[in-house]
C-alpha cells in the first residue's frame, strides 16, 4: 500500500495531460438549453486557440466563423458560421457554433455544437453518425493544434538555445579578452618594476656622482680664484 501512493502522485498528472488534444462529449448552454457539444482542451492560451481554430477551418474546409471580442480566464465569446456545407458530417448544411474558454493559464478549452436547422442540434443520442463525424472533426483540429504548438515550442526552444549559445560565446570572448588584458598589464607591471629598479640603481649611482660633482665644483670654484688672485696680482704690478 505503501507503493501506490507515490505512484498515484506520477500518474495522476499523466491522467490530467492525457485529456490534452482529446475531442471529449460535454454540454453547453445555448439558448437557454443545454446542448450537447464536443470540447477539446489545448495546451496554449485562448487567444492562440481561437485563432488556430478560425483559420483551421478556414484551411481545411473553407468555413469562415464570425465573433469578436477579447477572450480572458472564464470570459465566452461565441463564434458562428451559418448555413454552411459541411459534406464530412451532413448532406444539410449546418449552423456551425463554437467558443473558447480558459480553465486556467496555459490550457484553452474549444467547445463545438452545431445545427442542421432551428432547434435541429446534433446530439449523441438524436443524430449519433452525424455527431460522431463531428467529434472526427474536433479531434482532428486537436491533433493538428497538438502538432502546431509542439512545433512552436520546438521553435521557441531552438530560439533560446542559440541566445544562449550566443551569449555562451559573448561571455568566453570576454573573458578570454579580459584574460589578454590581465596578462598585459601583468607584462606592463613587470616591466615597471625592473624599470622602477633600473630607476633606484641608476639614482643611486647618479647621487654619487653627484656628490664627486659637488667637490670637483668646489676645487674649480677655488682653482679659478686663486688664477683670478694672481692675475690681478699681476695687473697691479
Amino acid at each position: 500500500m505503501r507503493f501506490l501512493i507515490p505512484l498515484l502522485f506520477v500518474l495522476l498528472p499523466l491522467a490530467g495531460r492525457a485529456q490534452l488534444y482529446e475531442a471529449r462529449t460535454s454540454s453547453v448552454n445555448f439558448e437557454k438549453r443545454e446542448r450537447d457539444a464536443l470540447k477539446v482542451q489545448v495546451e496554449a492560451s485562448a487567444d492562440w486557440t481561437r485563432n488556430f481554430w478560425q483559420s483551421w477551418l478556414k484551411d481545411t474546409y473553407n468555413i469562415k466563423l464570425k465573433g469578436d471580442g477579447l477572450l480572458g480566464v472564464g470570459k465566452k465569446d461565441n463564434l458562428t458560421a451559418r448555413q454552411v456545407p459541411m459534406s464530412s458530417v451532413t448532406g444539410k448544411l449546418l449552423d456551425l457554433y463554437s467558443t473558447v474558454t480558459a480553465p486556467s493559464d496555459s490550457v484553452a478549452e474549444l467547445s463545438v455544437w452545431a445545427a442542421m436547422g432551428p432547434d435541429s442540434f446534433l446530439s449523441a443520442a438524436g443524430t449519433p453518425t452525424e455527431f460522431n463525424a463531428l467529434r472526427g472533426i474536433v479531434q482532428s483540429f486537436g491533433a493538428a493544434a497538438r502538432l502546431k504548438a509542439y512545433r512552436e515550442q520546438l521553435a521557441a526552444a531552438e530560439k533560446e538555445l542559440s541566445a544562449t549559445e550566443k551569449e555562451k560565446d559573448k561571455l568566453e570572448k570576454e573573458r578570454s579578452n579580459l584574460a589578454s588584458n590581465t596578462k598585459a598589464n601583468l607584462e606592463k607591471i613587470e616591466q615597471l618594476h625592473k624599470q622602477n629598479a633600473d630607476n633606484k640603481l641608476k639614482s643611486a649611482e647618479d647621487s654619487v656622482k653627484l656628490l664627486d660633482n659637488a667637490r670637483l665644483l668646489e676645487l674649480r670654484k677655488a682653482q679659478l680664484e686663486r688664477r683670478r688672485a694672481r692675475l690681478t696680482n699681476l695687473d697691479r704690478n
